[in-house]
């Protein structure tokens, strides 16, 4: 979707940007756009008038002398022609340099030096360049647009008329109840700050109504010239009730004969199909904070397949969860009050199992700098194998939007009212990351210089005695052939001369997952033996040990085990006992099948509250016949800076180019190829990117992108300090995944409607979510990379 039929309108719209009641300006001249459109206007609006860094230098771009030109503290380089063009577009904002500035002046440059070289040619044009295979459009996600009443797209003669004046003849371009689009000839002489009165002529008897025949007035909205027609864009100002159930009558009516605008509908449609790829594999936990007592606590989580490794790390041996411990009242109203302050949003964890007893470990950046005790907890908590890394985002819930996805006209925008009751209590949400790195270890372990470790007792959770926390899973098919529920006991594992002793992270009747306190360098896939010692006192006759189970894969450097049950011809004890375990405590254990949230209206809720701010930059992978390549990025309601940052080399509105993260063999054999290799129901993997921004003297913006596997650790260090004095360092991680069919289920009712309406683009919608194989998502990650290297602390506390 582009807005290049509606540059007019922008050019309208920019010298009033920086007007107080600007606001209120918008609305009025763009009362009778779609909102997908509203909202692309919206965002280009505010992108061209932000502050801009670029130095604009064209010294050697120039065939004529160039004089230094001051804005605020920066100085350019301009010839004559581009300073007269900067002289012209600063006022519009308001003298403040801005990217919209910027744009207009090099623009202005390339078009004049273009002309030259035409004329040196004799008038012939040099080839377009080819396009980047990485520049992609945006997908809006977690924005549905909801017009209130539809309209019509189809042509009827009608008559236009101001007080003394003769009428003028032209055609509707749309009609809905409270506005019209209509064609007029270019020379109409209408006066646009005065009322129009249009009659709609060729109406049959159907729809005979006096205020038709006599004429309905409209206020003159905006006024766009094509070719030898004026496009005029109204908005109703005469009729009342009755007058609105006549022209319904006439849409509905001519509904299935005309073209009905379905262009929120598609646009609705395209965001939450993407989404219903992205959801089952997110990595990221969003928590749900209600205020008690003036006290925030974390009421509900939002589970899907992706996100739950994560809240399940937090189960202790009672099978109760940790996580409200670890995020406890003051450390919440930190990350409330103070959103931005990365010392806040970075907390580290570890769990130290003694006597088959989980005590859980956490600390965040702020307390590590303010009790001295940073280079301790770092280097001793990341020795152990439940060392973990996380990074907090947060945003408040805007109650003034409403919670339902209600993208069809006449759709009702509600929930029921126990659910709208329940979304109207979070205050915030807060989405949890695991940025931990396993290859990144010995590099924390490094902080560690011998110092007491009993100083660790003070960051101690405090343990949480009942499960707190209300768990909500995203209605999606359940892919295993089995359901697994949270449950820990003591296993003794034994593979060849080797015997360890671990704990159960989740069990089902035929297999289960084992977490070891330390790695364990174990054969796989392969068969062991296991024992249930703490499970055989209950167990009766029932010999719950060096029961065959097969090794099927080992993560996190062999201390996270993935086992199933070897069946031979005889009867299987481990997996008869644990399936009447599971039977007869069903109602006790906590399922992590996907198919347990029964409240699926406030599991959707809770799930366009998470995606009305997103985390990272999702992006989507498609299988065309000819290659594989990306289809696209995912694009939130906000400008995030990762996003933002790929824009800068493309001229297209809502077009990305990530070229310099993804040339140079990265796609294909960093992205494509593992992918090849997944699985729908694999966790994401990924790799892990530092760039370098460097601003060129002509204003370009330069991105270096390595891979942090290619480099040393000391050349790792280096590129961080070299991008910092040369410019900005920053990084990426760069999740990668398998994903499954399309879910169409979920946008059945969409994709109806805009089958009636326009068969093609519905088509078209339904090919492009089936061709999808792959996803991921670039997570920043700077603050993180720069706390793995102990020279580079003091940059930690001051960047954010």
């Amino acid at each position: 979707m582009t807005l290049d039929n509606h540059s007019g309108l922008i050019e309208q719209l920019k010298p009033l940007m920086m007007e107080p009641d600007f606001q209120d300006i918008f609305e009025r001249l763009t009362a009778d756009e779609s909102n997908s459109t509203r909202f692309l206007l919206k965002m280009e609006l505010n992108r061209i008038s932000a502050p801009c860094t670029r130095i604009i230098d064209l010294r050697d771009k120039t065939e004529l002398p160039c004089e230094e030109f001051t804005i605020g503290k920066q100085r350019h380089f301009l010839d004559e022609p581009s300073k007269n063009a900067i002289e012209s577009i600063l006022p519009i904002y308001h003298n403040k340099y801005t990217l919209g500035v910027y744009e207009h002046v090099i623009k202005s440059h390339k078009e004049r030096k273009q002309i030259i070289q035409q004329k040196k040619q004799g008038n012939i044009t040099e080839p377009q360049q080819e396009q980047s295979p990485f520049e992609v459009p945006g997908i809006v996600l977690g924005s549905y647009f909801n017009r209130s009443e539809e309209r019509m797209n189809y042509s009827i003669r009608i008559s236009a008329v101001q007080p003394g004046m003769a009428d003028v003849f032209g055609a509707t371009l749309d009609l809905s109840v409270g506005g019209a689009r209509i064609r007029l000839p270019q020379k109409h002489n209408f006066d646009t700050e005065k009322p129009i009165r249009i009659k709609l002529l060729e109406l049959s008897e159907e729809f005979y109504f006096e205020d038709l025949q006599q004429g309905v007035d409209y206020q003159i909205v905006d006024i766009q010239n094509k070719d030898d027609n004026a496009i005029f864009r109204l908005k109703r100002l005469g009729g009342g009730a009755e007058l609105d159930k006549v022209i319904t009558q006439l849409i509905r009516a001519f509904k299935f004969r005309y073209k009905v605008d379905v262009n929120d509908v598609i646009v609705n449609a395209t965001g939450l199909g993407f989404e219903r790829h992205y959801l089952p594999l997110q990595p990221h936990l969003p928590l749900f904070i209600s205020i008690n007592e003036n006290k925030p606590t974390i009421s509900h989580t939002l589970l899907a397949r992706g996100n739950q490794p994560i809240f399940h790390f937090f189960q202790n041996e009672h099978d109760v969860n940790q996580l409200s411990g670890m995020l406890t009242n003051n450390r919440l109203v930190n990350l409330l009050k103070f959103p931005d302050v990365i010392e806040h949003r970075l907390l580290f964890s570890f769990i130290h199992i003694a006597n088959g007893k989980l005590h859980f470990y956490s600390a965040t950046l702020a307390e590590l700098n303010k009790t001295g005790h940073l280079g301790l907890f770092l280097g001793f908590g990341a020795k152990k194998s439940s060392w973990r890394v996380f990074k907090i985002h947060s945003h408040k819930i805007d109650h003034s939007q409403n919670y339902k996805t209600s993208t069809l006209p006449g759709d009702d925008n509600h929930y029921s009212g126990l659910t709208e009751q329940q979304l109207a209590t979070f205050s915030h949400v807060l989405h949890l990351c695991d940025l931990t790195n396993e290859e990144a270890k010995p590099q924390y372990q490094s902080w560690f210089t011998g110092q007491d470790v009993n100083q660790l007792k003070i960051f101690a959770q405090q343990k949480v005695t009942t499960n707190s926390i209300k768990k909500i899973s995203m209605p999606f098919s359940e892919r295993r052939h089995e359901a697994r529920f949270s449950f820990k006991t003591l296993v003794e594992i034994k593979q060849g001369d080797k015997t360890l002793s671990g704990i159960t992270h989740d069990i089902s009747s035929r297999g289960l997952q084992i977490n070891l306190d330390e790695s364990a360098d174990l054969q796989f896939p392969a068969a062991v033996t296991l024992s249930f010692p703490r499970l055989q006192t209950i167990a009766g006759k029932t010999n719950l040990s060096n029961l065959p189970y097969q090794l099927v894969r080992a993560r996190s450097n062999g201390a996270i085990l993935h086992l199933s049950a070897l069946i031979g011809h005889e009867p299987h004890a481990g997996v008869e006992f644990l399936n009447k375990l599971i039977t007869h405590n069903k109602q006790k254990l906590a399922q992590l099948s996907d198919k347990d949230g029964e409240q699926l209206e406030l599991a959707d809720g809770m799930k366009n509250l998470m995606m009305r701010e997103l985390v990272g930059v999702p992006y989507f992978i498609e299988k065309t016949n000819k290659t594989i390549q990306l289809a696209g990025i995912g694009i939130g309601t906000k400008v995030d800076e990762i996003s933002h940052l790929f824009s800068q080399d493309t001229d297209k509105i809502m077009q990305y180019n990530l070229t310099p993260l993804m040339a140079d063999g990265v796609f294909k054999n960093q992205i494509v190829e593992p992918i090849r290799s997944m699985k729908p129901h694999y966790e994401m993997s990924y790799i892990e990117i530092f760039m370098r921004i460097t601003r060129h003297s002509r204003g370009t913006i330069n991105l270096t992108c390595k891979l942090t596997k290619a480099l040393t650790t000391e050349e790792q260090q280096q590129f961080i300090e070299q991008s910092q004095r040369l410019g900005r360092f920053m990084a990426l991680r760069v999740f990668r995944g398998a994903t499954d069919k399309p879910d169409m289920s979920y946008i059945r009712r969409e994709l109806e409607y805009i089958h009636i309406h326009a068969n093609h683009r519905a088509k078209q919608l339904e090919e492009q979510l089936w061709r999808i194989i792959g996803l991921g998502e670039l997570l920043d990650i700077t603050q993180e990379i720069c706390l793995r290297y102990p020279t580079l602390q003091n940059q930690v506390v001051i960047e954010k």
